[in-house]
């Protein structure tokens, strides 16, 4: 059975309903799928509605390039092993747990290209934290325990032309030449599409873009 369709109009809808406790809400999706996008429209009907949320990327878990560089794996950065899963893994359940007291994430800075220690401030009061990223429901470990932290997860989907005309904008964007932002797109994105894109059965719903 294919997984239902939603729109953020509807999620938000029935995240003001839910009440507390604090619900922790995946987007999970291909690079270029517009997954911070829907984050934030997502939070801008919560605000609108008196709900207190956050998102939390799980790009905040990149490894440094100073350490991708050490590992040989800089080339491909934004691969799965390019992440620091277990670290994911374990904030996931502190944000679960630790409602008593203010939890602080790491957040990630695309001018920079790097994760920022201590950028997200969970405090108490958060009653919703959206957490996006590609591999949110890969079956590797210890990627496996994220759904089982999760209330839902939501993939989030649009055309591949369109995504990779995004990404590529992105890049060039942030400096890379026309051609070298094809190159990535074709070389180091689209492989970690085609994986993420093959979890996208064991999603809860999916939010078509």
């Amino acid at each position: 059975m294919s997984p239902q369709v939603v729109t953020v109009a509807e999620l938000a809808a029935e995240l003001v309903l839910a009440g507390p406790p604090r619900r922790l809400i995946g987007l999970v999706g291909a690079p270029g799928a517009g997954k911070s996008t829907v984050a934030a429209e997502l939070l801008a009907a919560l605000a609108a509605s008196g709900v207190v949320a956050v998102t939390v990327p799980m790009d905040g878990f990149h490894l440094a390039d100073v350490t991708l560089r050490r590992l040989g794996r800089v080339d491909r950065k934004g691969a799965i092993d390019t992440f620091d899963g277990h670290g994911y893994v374990a904030l996931l359940r502190r944000l679960r747990a630790e409602t008593d007291h203010t939890v602080f994430a790491p957040g990630f800075d695309r001018e920079l290209e790097q994760p920022l220690a201590g950028a997200i401030a969970v405090d108490p009061e958060v009653a919703v934290v959206i957490t996006e990223g590609n591999y949110l429901l890969a079956e590797d470990d210890p990627w496996s325990q994220v759904p089982g932290l999760l209330d839902e997860v939501i993939y989030v989907h649009l055309d591949d032309a369109e995504r990779q005309a995004r990404l590529r904008s992105r890049h060039e964007q942030f400096g890379k030449s026309a051609a070298a932002a094809r190159a990535w797109v074709d070389q180091v994105d689209e492989p970690n599409a085609v994986q993420v894109a093959a979890t996208a059965v064991r999603a809860d719903r999916v939010l078509a873009r």
